[in-house]
This record gives structure tokens, sequence and C-alpha cells, in this order.
């Protein structure tokens, strides 16, 4: 979504919906006045009519006050037929295989999976995974190339904003995906996986921090701007484990089509009693 003011993306999604300003007020219980008032700019909604409105407009409070949704971000992503992040596994499945390797059907639960490709060689490997998105096309991309491999993975479509580890797992996996949550839900989160986390079992997690010398990604998420990580920062969340990797890489990368750099910290770390 283009970066609107709150009034100009009520009435844009108003319009879209095929709406008159008396039947969005209708639907919310107010004056007509009231969104015209909103679309002119002359006044805003009250904070407690958001959910509301945002359910009356078919989007969310995030897309009313015009950050982009990254469900519709990477759905658009993984709209093309073929794989936005390619087919190969992240190298990191290797080191994964090397500290815990799949002698025995260790659990996994991959965060924020994609079009499912480091599900699918850890499940061709002998794991038993499980693995979420929030992207429906991701998902169902996914499942096709599960298929395609005689894979098994259970997936689902989540969000981590709202999903939360029911079961302990072996080996808890994310790659490129935790850089969205804010700093107040970092801990938290991170907290939440660890006591998910079977003893002797690992937790796999990069994210991308913040250089002053490189430049956004073209592809990046608003989030990405708005709750930026900061080197060394998820390694403090894990101090009471054992860390078997911990470092700090620059990177070329072509997604999206367009050449640019990333910095990610990324960590391997293992639980040797119960927390």
């Amino acid at each position: 979504m283009e970066n609107l003011k709150i009034g100009e993306v009520i009435g844009k999604r108003r319009r879209e919906l095929g709406l008159t300003q008396n039947q969005l007020a209708q639907s919310l219980n107010i004056s007509f006045q009231a969104v015209s008032k909103w679309e002119n700019a002359v006044a805003n909604p009250d904070i407690e009519m958001l959910p509301r409105l945002a359910a009356a407009l078919n989007t969310t409070v995030d897309g009313l006050l015009g950050y982009k949704s990254p469900e519709a971000d990477y759905d658009r992503r993984y709209k093309a037929e073929d794989y936005y992040w390619g087919l190969l596994p992240n190298s990191i499945c290797y080191d994964i295989m090397k500290i815990l390797p799949p002698v025995k059907p260790y659990r996994v639960l991959d965060i924020g999976c994609g079009e499912g490709k480091d599900a699918v060689f850890m499940a061709k490997c002998g794991y038993l995974v499980t693995a979420f998105d929030l992207s429906e096309q991701g998902i169902d991309k996914a499942k096709r190339l599960a298929e395609h491999n005689k894979a098994e993975v259970n997936f689902f479509k989540a969000d981590i904003f709202d999903y939360r580890p029911e079961r302990a797992y072996d080996i808890i996996f994310s790659s490129g995906v935790i850089h969205i949550l804010p700093e107040t839900m970092r801990k938290e989160f991170c907290d939440s996986l660890k006591s998910h986390t079977e003893v002797n079992g690992i937790n796999v997690l990069n994210v991308f921090v913040q250089k002053p010398f490189i430049a956004p990604a073209p592809d990046s998420t608003k989030e990405e701007d708005r709750y930026p990580w900061y080197s060394g920062e998820l390694f403090g969340y894990y101090r009471d484990w054992l860390i078997h990797t911990c470092r700090e890489d620059i990177f070329d990368c072509n997604s999206g089509g367009t050449p640019h750099k990333h910095c990610m910290d990324t960590m391997i770390a293992r639980k040797f009693k119960q927390s």
C-alpha cells in the first residue's frame, strides 16, 4: 500500500469495495459525516474504532495506518510459478545435520517456512517436520513441493504474532523471519521457543540486522524499518544456553531480481537443562 494518511486509506479502500460513505457509516453505526471528516482529514477515527473500521474495509489496523501488510507482500512474491527463494536448502540446514544428524526421527518446527524448500529438504533427510507460514500462497507452493518430492511435512498457515508452539521439538528453526518482531515481543517469543525445546535440542535462528553502510533491501517489508535489530541482540536472549554458532555475515542477495546486500546474525544454541 502507498504511504497514505489514514483518511486517504479509508477513502481508497471504501471505493475499492464499492461502498458509499453512508453504507460504511451504517456498518459502523455512526454518521456519514464522521466518515466524510475522516476522508477529508478534518478528524481521525478514535483508536477504539480502528479494529471495527479495519474489519469493515477488509483490511488490518496496520493497513489503515498505511503500513504494508506482510501477508499481502509475501503472497505477491510467491504468486509466480517459480520459487522466489529458489529450491536449494539454506546452508544452515547442513549445520543442523552436523549437530543433530537424523539418526532418529527428530521433531523439527520450521517457523516462517515460505515456499517450503528447507522443510521439504529436512523431511527428505528423515526428520519429522512441522512448518508454517503467514502466506497462503507460500503454503500452497510448499505442499506442492513436498508432494513432488514425496516428502511428508505438516504444513499450516499461522502468524508468528499469534502462534506459539503447543508441544516440544528437538529442533526449532527460523530463517529470515523474526526480524519483523518488535522489541517488546522478542524476549517473550524466544522464551516460548526455549521452553518448547527438548533437552539437548537446538534453536537455529537468524535475523537481519541494520548497518548504516548497507542500504535497505528493495524488497524489504515495512516491519524491517519499524523494528530494527542490532548486532548481537539475538545472542543475548540465549546467554543461558550453549552457543554452537554465533556469527555475523554480510552477503550479496538477488531476491526480487535486484542485487543488494544484507547483514545477518546467525545463531545455533543448544539446551542442556530444563528451563
